[in-house]
């Protein structure tokens, strides 16, 4: 399998600078990071941020750029409040179309949490909680971002992630089809769908997404004994990514995979091991 390996920003958020960001992930092999589309407790407007970027890969010779959180929070009543979050979703992209070439980028639809459970319970949260008007508000914004990624020549990749309405696979493909707009897909994270009660199966999730998955990202954690989950290194966890990018060949994706590390540590030397055993994965399936 020859596809683009990205590295998930959160390897290189302990103080690192975007320039050192960037040189470290081509240093280590990587083809491309996976950015946020605003940085965690810094304010900047977008096109200082996203010149920052542009200036490091320059430099640097990386060679995919990807966004991916937050997305725009369209579960808000608020009529107005959504038109704002879809408006400065818009202009972001189009900023960053003018000085990337964009393929793919990540992204979700706004928080849900039903405050009458436990965070963990994520079983209850996400899809479960949302409304009928909750998803109609989701569709209805990405028809229109739907729109602006076919327009700049890219595609969106909702997140499979807890406590968003696309939480699972089979809620992520309801609300695909329901926007029903090519230039948007899923972004398959199975790390995250391990953390419910009922664990979606792998080759069908694969195979119910089909020709709209268009992203994916890696991770792996191992349960404990009181029924919580601890994030581990990409080999040494639960989920078989041997077994995993069998099934993805076997399915014909070509997209790119993107790593992360959701632990605390060294994550800089999480990067190298990481894709040390992503990269020999990839060459024992050619």
């Amino acid at each position: 399998m020859t596809i683009p390996i990205i590295m998930h920003v959160n390897y290189c958020e302990q103080g690192q600078t975007i320039d050192e960001m960037c040189h470290k992930a081509v240093e280590w092999g990587y083809d491309g990071i996976e950015f946020r589309r605003v940085r965690n407790g810094i304010n900047e407007e977008p096109e200082a941020y996203l010149d920052q970027i542009a200036a490091a890969v320059s430099r640097s010779g990386l060679k995919q750029v990807i966004f991916g959180s937050p997305g725009p929070n369209l579960t808000v009543s608020d009529a107005q409040a959504r038109e704002k979050e879809i408006a400065q979703t818009v202009h972001f992209y189009r900023l960053a179309s003018e000085r990337f070439k964009l393929t793919v980028n990540n992204t979700m639809a706004g928080f849900l949490v039903d405050k009458s459970f436990g965070g963990s319970e994520y079983d209850k949260h996400g899809s479960a909680a949302a409304t009928d008007e909750q998803w109609l508000y989701a569709v209805e914004g990405f028809k229109v971002l739907g729109d602006l990624a076919a327009e700049l020549g890219f595609r969106f990749a909702f997140e499979t992630h807890m406590n968003y309405i696309h939480d699972l696979p089979a809620p992520t493909k309801k609300l695909i089809d329901m926007i029903d707009k090519p230039a948007v897909g899923a972004n398959l994270d199975f790390g995250n769908a391990v953390y419910f009660k009922k664990v979606p199966d792998l080759k069908e999730s694969i195979d119910l997404l089909g020709d709209r998955l268009y992203y994916v990202h890696l991770k792996n954690s191992i349960g404990l004994g009181d029924g919580s989950r601890s994030a581990i290194g990409l080999a040494d966890g639960e989920i078989n990514h041997r077994h995993y990018l069998k099934l993805l060949k076997q399915a014909g994706y070509e997209g790119p995979i993107c790593i992360e590390a959701p632990r605390q540590g060294d994550r800089e030397w999480f990067a190298q091991a990481d894709l040390a055993y992503l990269k020999r994965l990839l060459s024992d399936l050619q």
